[in-house]
């Protein structure tokens, strides 16, 4: 039986008089890639901000690394190993790129270890090692979203929280962005992906849940969705 590095029961989100989650139940084993996808304003945002501690659930439950945390701030979830990339990269613009990962290592005291972390991401980014000292608002989208995930790594995570990673990037850097993202969990990475484009989602997936209105409507391995009538006409164009 694998054992759920997170586990979400319950979860109700509202703000600004809109109540976004209506009560989903979600997991993510320990070493699994899961997908979250759902049109825009389904809630996937709102579902992955109250797990990461951006958000305070209304009601309901989430289990990270077998601590309730679902009142715990962002910064808490940090030290237990909960990484997370946003929606719109969050890099910090002024800084350079290798300011921007050390940024990402904060929590870290072995500087060895913190050398050995930097060039792992390396190794998933070369063209980030190319250009260290470029400031990250110089950067395309695409880079920005390189050095987001780099941070996020730096920090030692057990799980990688994906907001809309592909979004408003060019096809080519999509694919670039999604053959790490491949790469991560192939190399044992836990990883929740909340991504609008559902057919990529859903090929790399392990498993994965739709969202409408707030709810999880259907789950599934990544394949038995990719093959789902209500998925390919709703989600893939079919």
């Amino acid at each position: 039986m694998m054992s759920a590095l997170l586990k979400v029961t319950g979860l109700k989100v509202s703000y600004g008089g809109i109540n976004a989650v209506k009560g989903i139940d979600l997991h993510v084993n320990q070493g699994e890639l899961v997908a979250l996808i759902g049109a825009n304003g389904a809630g996937k945002s709102s579902t992955i901000k109250a797990i990461s501690g951006l958000l305070t659930p209304a009601a309901g439950e989430i289990h990270f690394a077998h601590q309730e945390t679902s009142k715990l701030p962002a910064y808490e979830l940090v030290h237990l190993g909960l990484g997370m990339v946003p929606e719109g990269r969050g890099v910090f613009k002024r800084m350079t790129i290798l300011e921007n990962l050390q940024m990402g290592a904060y929590l870290q005291t072995d500087v060895k270890g913190i050398e050995r972390k930097l060039e792992e991401v390396y190794t998933y980014f070369p063209r980030l090692k190319e250009r260290l000292s470029q400031l990250a608002g110089t950067l395309s989208g695409g880079e920005q979203q390189m050095v987001a995930m780099g941070r996020a790594m730096m920090a030692e995570s057990k799980l990688l929280l994906l907001d809309e990673p592909s979004m408003g990037l060019s096809p080519i850097m999509v694919e670039t962005i999604f053959d790490v993202i491949r790469s991560l969990s192939a190399n044992g990475m836990t990883v929740l992906l909340v991504e609008q484009n559902a057919r990529l989602a859903l090929q790399m997936a392990d498993r994965a849940y739709v969202m409408e209105s707030g709810l999880i409507t259907l789950g599934g391995s990544g394949k038995e969705l990719l093959e789902d009538p209500r998925v390919r006409t709703a989600y893939l164009g079919e």
